[in-house]
């Protein structure tokens, strides 16, 4: 501004010398010229001017308006009163009048605008000046104020004064002008890079940030938005590496973190908890790194240390409900689930609405067996989410459909194959992914229920709705290869390879069906395609999974364990397999202890999975603990109702600890449900095994009743 100095008037007779002193002061206020312009010469002081002498008379005049604009700017900002402003205007015009060609009064001028909201008269002031004073940098800066704060408020349309491109492109041009204007400003380098992020122009971004790192190695915000940049590109390895090339002593506590979250998104969890160890190191109060830090520990499965930091976090906040919910996670996880209901409950209690907390207590009291509180619980939720007018956004959507998909699994646990169906279709109605979810519920609820026909009437009905959908084509290929004639589904499912990448999971459906049919050169052979299809590491996984399945159910059991390792060392985690090999030792009555290690762990990652509660049942029997075995065993069967592995199993539990009668009951549930599955699902020795021990059972029970019942009369 021409007058860089303000006076601040209070009373009207201090106005005239404040006037004076700063015409005394006007040589000083010419002092800044534009870059490229020939110095003026002073003027005089008002006192010296000459009368008749009209260019010294105009800048006089200039000097003054301005000094009079500067009192009024004072005077709106100590009272607010928007005539001031106005005031303020009008003398800067005034004293433009006098002298229309000052850098210094133009820039004043649309700087003021800018401050009081009327960008459009600043935006047309500072390109007014900009005509006669191309590279005035204060003009240049000013409009780049001008549309970084219409970018901050979303009005990316097309500039009132410039009618060239959108507010994008202007802020873009002017800040290029500035950094050729002033190439060593490490800000501006920063602003215009940030602006070519916005434009999706990467290398160009990134010239801008690298250039500002020139000028200044140390920066803090070159660093980090170089980094920002690489991974918004998903090179995040290339953004944790332009972190860690800093060295460690001179990286910031934002640094670390950054740093951490690269690693997180690596999956390199130990690396993380380091970075943000050390960015807490730096700023122990810094409540998103100890949250960072929180969540890095959980990730990495310590649980301990994880739950110290969220206590953390909950004794500094009492109303961080947030970490309430993760202390509940911790304590589901390590097996206290009364506990984590506790917890979670607290929640519930603070805000009866939390979505997040209303699913982590459905959960638990699944987890508990306590059914129908946890249906309320989630019909509750469902409730909560649900809109007359049917509307949804996608989040809202999302949200509803984790409702009605566990509502749905708890009916279907339930054998309320009704309410399951009635809700599933909820789910249906969705449409995209919660309704692909919606018919697999459908289908696998109408075949634990043993209505076959149902199951592929809904798989029909869903590629009929969405015939371009290959899952559902599949799902339907599944249902038939399992019906009387599984060369319907087997020709459906080979009728979807393309001789493309796309027909690995169409190999691995058509080897699961081989398996199940005990086709087992089929199965291998279409194996071995999906395997030539499979690079990723994660795919691997369920390949080597299948693999493993096929081998056992040959009995080919040392083969199906070597598989089945190579899966636990990709994935320590994968809880189907650490469910399989374990039940395989275990029915095999071989390393019991390596077995049940291997099954508990799989059930602390699934623990409602009533297969795995059967393994675990199973293995404590074949170990002779009883009471563990039961207690597992019984809430396998309260799941898996339908499964008559299950009833076996307990059957031979009941038989074992002297109690007959039950064990036949169980046996007879068994061989009811055998009876009812698919011949897929049926081992034709399993169903020998389980009548020889019902009629066994029988002739016990009879011998039993003849000793205890009373003698005739003769």
């Amino acid at each position: 501004m021409m007058n860089g100095t303000r006076i601040k008037t209070v009373t009207w007779p201090f106005f005239a010398a404040a006037s004076l002193l700063l015409l005394s002061a006007a040589p000083a206020l010419k002092a800044s010229t534009p870059a490229g312009q020939t110095p003026q010469p002073s003027a005089p002081t008002a006192s010296a001017a000459k009368p008749g002498d009209v260019q010294d008379t105009d800048r006089a005049k200039a000097y003054f308006h301005d000094a009079m604009a500067a009192v009024y700017e004072d005077e709106a900002v100590a009272s607010g009163r928007p005539d001031y402003v106005a005031h303020a205007i009008e003398e800067y015009k005034a004293a433009l009048n006098a002298d229309p060609t000052s850098p210094a009064l133009n820039n004043a001028l649309a700087d003021l605008y800018l401050r009081v909201g009327r960008a459009r008269e600043a935006e047309s002031t500072a390109r007014a000046l900009l005509k006669s004073s191309p590279d005035d940098l204060d003009a240049h800066k000013l409009l780049g104020r001008i549309y970084l704060r219409q970018l901050s408020e979303a009005q990316n349309a097309v500039s009132s004064a410039s009618p060239s491109g959108n507010v994008l492109d202007e802020a873009i041009a002017e800040y290029q002008k500035i950094v050729a204007l002033q190439p060593k400003d490490v800000e501006s380098h920063m602003i215009l890079g940030q602006l070519y992020s916005v434009k999706h122009e990467s290398a160009k971004a990134e010239e801008q940030f690298k250039l500002a790192r020139s000028i200044e190695p140390d920066s803090e915000d070159a660093v980090l938005n170089l980094a920002r940049l690489y991974a918004e590109n998903n090179d995040v390895a290339q953004a944790a590496k332009v972190i860690e090339n800093v060295p460690e002593q001179d990286r910031t506590a934002k640094m670390e973190s950054a740093l951490g979250t690269a690693y997180d998104q690596l999956k390199q969890p130990k690396q993380a908890i380091a970075a943000y160890q050390r960015a807490l190191d730096i700023d122990p109060s810094d409540v998103r790194t100890i949250n960072a830090l929180a969540q890095a520990l959980l990730n990495d499965n310590q649980l301990d240390a994880a739950l110290k930091q969220y206590k953390n976090l909950a004794d500094a906040d009492p109303d961080d409900t947030g970490a309430q919910i993760h202390i509940s996670e911790i304590q589901r996880r390590q097996g206290k689930y009364e506990d984590a209901l506790a917890t979670i409950r607290k929640v519930v209690k603070k805000d009866p609405d939390s979505l997040e907390a209303g699913y982590n207590e459905g959960l638990l009291l699944d987890v508990l067996g306590r059914y129908d509180e946890a249906v309320q619980v989630y019909q509750h939720m469902v409730d909560l989410t649900s809109h007359a007018n049917g509307a949804y956004t996608a989040e809202e959507k999302n949200n509803r459909g984790i409702f009605l998909d566990r509502l749905g699994a708890l009916y279907h646990e339930g054998n309320k194959t009704d309410l399951a169906i009635a809700t599933y279709q909820k789910l249906i109605d969705l449409g995209g992914d919660n309704a692909l979810r919606g018919y697999q519920g459908e289908v696998d609820t109408y075949r634990d229920a043993k209505m076959f026909d149902k199951a592929i009437e809904v798989a029909r009905k869903a590629v009929a709705a969405d015939p371009k959908n290959t899952d559902l084509k599949l799902m339907l290929a599944g249902e038939l290869a399992d019906g009387n004639n599984p060369e319907e589904g087997i020709t459906l499912a080979k009728s979807l390879l393309t001789n493309s990448d796309k027909d690995r999971v169409v190999w691995l459906t058509l080897a699961q069906t081989y398996t199940r049919l005990r086709r087992w050169k089929d199965a291998d052979d279409a194996l071995n395609k999906a395997a030539a299809l499979t690079t990723k590491q994660e795919d691997k996984v369920y390949l080597l999974f299948l693999r493993g399945a096929l081998a056992e159910r040959q009995k080919r059991y040392d083969s199906a364990e070597q598989f089945f390792h190579q899966v636990l060392d990709i994935d320590p985690n994968n809880a189907m397999t650490l469910n399989y090999l374990g039940y395989m030792l275990a029915d095999k009555g071989s390393r019991l202890p390596e077995a049940l290690k291997l099954i508990r762990k799989a059930v602390e990652i699934d623990p409602m999975n009533g297969a795995y509660l059967d393994s675990l049942g199973w293995t404590y029997f074949k170990m002779g603990q009883y009471e563990l075995a039961e207690e597992n065993l019984r809430q396998a069967a309260d799941r898996d109702q339908t499964d008559p592995t299950v009833h076996d199993h307990l059957g031979d539990l009941y038989e074992k600890t002297g109690r007959v009668r039950l064990a036949a009951a169980q046996w007879e549930l068994s061989l009811a449900e055998f009876a009812k599955s698919a011949p897929a699902d049926v081992e034709p020795t399993e169903v020998t095994k389980v009548q020889h021990k019902l009629e066994s059972a029988r002739v016990k029970l009879a011998k039993e009743e003849s000793l205890t019942a009373p003698s005739k009369p003769e």
